[in-house]
């Protein structure tokens, strides 16, 4: 197996390699505005660092979210085309749950992560990672006293200090944690999602709902 994870979701434009034993390369560049000019370099830095080349690949997994419309979607659809293009299979790994994941802690946790508007993203979960219900969006106003005493990994804590007092690492996604958890569901340990982005919003641009009359 050789394993192409890649992440947009958060201000992190991330890729990993992995094949049956681990993580061969990895690279990450923070920089939320450049998802578009930073995703492709990160793939070619990656392949060339594990002297591989695309058509090596044998699947691919993506972090789907929930994470604002542009960089999420400019993640998802590069790896849908890749895998279109090289005849591969395309697997979905939810973000919040790759920020769950690794390192581990000694105890339930939660992650938030932004979401514009003045909002999160944001789940929690039990001592052995595991997510408790669906991903949420919301005012940290109210999410906080859902997560009271929690750590709270993601970027939330930083962006909102007083909602999410207790903060933990990481606070943006690692694609060779993502991979590490694809390979674990591909081996039978995890459920993988289809390679669609989970808004849990709507977009703020909407088409009109009719025509304007026009007087003659």
């Amino acid at each position: 197996m050789l394993l192409l994870a890649l992440d947009t979701a958060t201000s992190a434009v991330t890729v990993a390699l992995h094949d049956d034993t681990g993580v061969l390369a990895e690279s990450t560049v923070v920089d939320a505005r450049r998802h578009g000019e930073l995703l492709a370099p990160g793939i070619a830095a990656v392949l060339a660092g594990a002297e591989c080349t695309a058509r090596d690949l044998t699947a691919v997994a993506v972090g789907v979210g929930p994470g604002p419309f542009t960089g999420l979607r400019v993640g998802i659809v590069t790896a849908v085309t890749l895998g279109a293009a090289l005849g591969i299979p395309v697997h979905g790994v939810c973000s919040l749950d790759v920020l769950a994941a690794e390192p581990p802690l000694d105890g339930p946790c939660a992650v938030a992560t932004d979401a514009r508007r003045r909002e999160v993203y944001w789940a929690r979960y039990d001592a052995d990672g595991r997510r408790l219900g669906d991903p949420a969006v919301g005012r940290p106003v109210d999410v906080a006293p859902v997560l009271a005493g929690l750590p709270v990994r993601g970027d939330g804590p930083s962006r909102y200090p007083d909602a999410f007092p207790v903060a933990a690492e990481p606070s943006v996604v690692s694609a060779a944690a993502l991979a590490r958890l694809a390979a674990g569901a591909l081996a039978g340990r995890g459920e993988l999602l289809p390679p669609r982005p989970l808004y849990l919003r709507r977009p703020y641009a909407a088409p009109p709902s009719g025509r304007k009359r026009v007087l003659t």
